[in-house]
């Protein structure tokens, strides 16, 4: 993915040192670079997800972190010839650990539309653009399971809020926090949510975007 061979890691890491080792038994060029004590806690998050995924040892989970691997998904999605271009995989090892990867998937989103069942999140929220099977759960949890109920949200009730006081900010969450969503993508789910409700048309909420551009 990279160029080159990067293993950020520390001494005291025996994961990071048995990837070393390795590398230096494969006689696999690399450039060591000492990891912090924030880097080497989400190297070690990394590597104990793809041990976990994938069903495979601490090398191979070590050796897709140091490749720059952040989740399940993006080996799942990314070219094959990337994973098979790592030292020591070739194009079976490649398709083996993308197959894993989407078995996991698949069986984490089943898992995940049990639950949004089980919470009585409707089905026609899973036609709002943006929105994933994860989130319904969580809007399930947080008591809106209509497209009428979140269409009635405000963006602060999805996205949060701030608040300061006495000189001090403080951060109120809600309910998608922790999904990497911004405040535009949130009153988006909303918008399109009015739009699926019959509460606004389609081509009003263009409208405001073009006055946008034209100012």
């Amino acid at each position: 993915m990279a160029e080159g061979y990067r293993i950020i890691g520390a001494e005291m890491s025996p994961y990071s040192v048995k990837i070393r080792s390795y590398f230096r038994y494969k006689a696999i060029p690399h450039r060591w670079i000492l990891r912090n004590g924030a880097s080497q806690a989400e190297f070690e998050k990394l590597t104990k997800l793809f041990i976990e995924a994938l069903n495979v040892d601490e090398v191979v989970g070590q050796l897709l972190a140091s490749e720059g691997f952040k989740s399940v998904e993006e080996l799942a999605m990314v070219d094959e010839k990337e994973i098979a271009g790592i030292e020591g995989f070739d194009e079976e090892t490649a398709g083996e650990l993308q197959n894993r990867a989407r078995e996991f998937l698949a069986a984490q989103e089943a898992e995940l539309d049990s639950k949004r069942k089980e919470l009585g999140v409707e089905e026609a929220l899973k036609d709002i653009p943006g929105i994933t099977t994860a989130m319904l759960v969580k809007l399930g949890e947080n008591d809106v399971k209509t497209v009428e109920e979140l269409a009635g949200c405000a963006t602060d009730d999805l996205f949060g809020w701030s608040e300061r006081k006495d000189g001090e900010t403080t951060r109120y969450p809600g309910i998608l926090d922790g999904f990497d969503l911004s405040r535009d993508e949130a009153e988006t789910l909303i918008m399109q949510a009015r739009v699926k409700a019959g509460w606004v048309k389609e081509e009003d909420l263009a409208r405001p975007a073009a006055a946008e551009e034209e100012a």
